[in-house]
């Protein structure tokens, strides 16, 4: 072998960096303390860096600005002297030759990119050697194999994901800008509003990580409740909404959605017998529907492998802001093979537990539907308790929220609440418990909010804002729709 291609070859194998653009971002940090905020901006982390005493000193300069510290040749010194890092780090000649070598700031995001990219390479690379090591050494179950490989390229690029510890400053300093946001915001709302008034103002919205039940018996109209969480955040929050149907078909959640948002009786949808108005209406929502993020997958049986796949897909290609699924019990677990009422409740009890830790890994709230055990309708009070969730306890563990959607005139045909309908909250870990009524409209298969007249007396969540003033819609750091 030729020296040239010796080199050649050697050169292969060193991992992907760049030096130059290593120093010239702690230079130009040197050089200008205000260019923190544009290389914060880019996501860069100490671990980014090739060479570690370049990982060192940025670590230091992220110090003195937590502290609101002046970043200089002095100060810098300091910090790295008390870490015992100093020497390691190259001493007073380094810190002094990166900032000779710095002119200005004014290329700090670029260069800082470019240290971010050559990261993402390196980690790829010890990811891939790492799956075709798995590989080679035999897979049991190539779905799961699958899923590990499809997290861990994802995870590639999401440093954040991937830490095990975060220190305390840096998790109160992120606590305190969200507080400033909402204080300046001046709204109640801190997760994406649902459209429900007294429902965000009992909740504060859906948040991120949160996994909220929606259970009931059926024909309460669970389903189309959660179908209008998704039509309103989708359309009038711009979000974007994934929903995963394993009852219905697609297709019977476009009539329905077309029926709720043009505000055409669902009955005469179906047979096609429109008037004018009717067909006005109906281009009309059906333009917003087209033109809103709400994405249908109405695969039958599917597992949580494959669910959280296709989420994940979905968050890289247009965002993901809600993820909806009806409903649970629907669903496939890992385990093949499973039979009997125990093996049944710990496969629902997997499912739960892994829609948390889907809503935790997409930072975005799972609304799941759930059924009832039969036993409620035995009591003379057929209001749900949480004893009444079907074949598992974990869901009750599992979720931030469980409610119920109930409706009187199911089983009262007498009752003075025809068209009402009430929401139950029996868990909220994040705040109070409690009853809000909505507006049932049989006709378009829709809930509304109702008139101050119609609502639960004081203490039960009326007062909330308007949907669409302040208030509504995606707050400051809730993660965005996609471009």
């Amino acid at each position: 072998m030729t020296e040239s291609n010796l080199q050649a070859e050697n050169s292969r194998h060193i991992p992907p960096h760049s030096t130059e653009a290593e120093r010239s971002v702690l230079g130009a940090l040197l050089l200008d303390s205000n260019a923190y905020s544009k290389v914060s901006d880019t996501g860069l982390e100490a671990i980014d860096f090739y060479r570690e005493a370049h990982g060192k000193i940025f670590e230091a300069i992220q110090d003195l600005v937590g502290r609101a510290e002046p970043v200089d040749l002095i100060t810098l010194t300091t910090n790295l002297k008390n870490r015992n890092t100093f020497e390691q780090i190259g001493g007073s000649p380094y810190l002094t030759g990166l900032f000779e070598d710095s002119y200005s700031s004014a290329h700090v995001t670029h260069y800082s990119k470019i240290v971010k990219e050559k990261a993402i390479l390196r980690r790829m690379i010890s990811t891939a050697n790492d799956l075709v090591e798995k590989a080679y050494g035999g897979v049991e179950n190539v779905e799961e194999y699958l899923d590990l490989t499809e997290k861990s390229v994802f995870e590639v690029t999401d440093t954040k994901l991937r830490q095990s510890f975060s220190p305390i400053r840096q998790i109160l300093v992120e606590n305190i800008h969200m507080l400033e946001s909402l204080a300046d915001k001046k709204s109640t709302i801190t997760g994406l509003a649902t459209g429900f008034k007294d429902l965000d103002e009992k909740t504060s919205g859906l948040h991120p990580g949160n996994l909220v039940i929606v259970a009931g018996r059926p024909a309460m109209g669970k389903t189309s409740f959660v179908l209008n969480i998704a039509e309103r955040a989708a359309i009038r929050n711009k979000a974007s909404v994934a929903v995963f149907s394993l009852e219905m078909a697609k297709e019977e959640l476009g009539m329905r959605l077309l029926s709720g948002v043009a505000r055409i009786d669902a009955s005469r949808l179906k047979t096609g017998r429109l008037g004018d108005h009717d067909w006005k209406n109906l281009t009309r929502a059906a333009g917003q529907l087209s033109a809103s993020k709400i994405f249908i997958d109405d695969t039958p049986a599917i597992t949580v492998l494959e669910m959280r796949s296709r989420c994940r897909r979905l968050l890289a290609d247009h965002g993901l802001n809600l993820i909806i699924v009806d409903y649970l019990q629907l669903m496939r677990g890992s385990a093949k093979g499973m039979k009997g009422p125990q093996n049944r409740e710990g496969e629902i009890s997997e499912i739960s537990r892994s829609l948390k830790a889907l809503a935790k890994e997409l930072r975005c709230p799972v609304i799941a539907l759930s059924q009832l055990n039969r036993s409620v309708e035995s009591r003379p009070d057929k209001r749900p308790m949480l004893s009444d969730l079907r074949e598992s306890g974990a869901i009750e563990q599992d979720a931030d929220i469980v409610s119920f959607v109930y409706r009187d005139e199911v089983y009262n045909k007498e009752t003075e609440d025809k068209g009402i309908a009430e929401l139950i909250l029996a868990k909220h870990r994040a705040g109070s418990t409690g009853t809000v009524r909505l507006r049932w409209q049989a006709e378009f298969t829709a809930f509304d909010d109702l008139t101050d007249e119609f609502r639960m007396p004081a203490g039960y969540g009326a007062g909330a804002e308007s949907f669409q003033g302040p208030g509504s819609g995606l707050p400051d750091g809730f993660p965005p729709a996609g471009p």
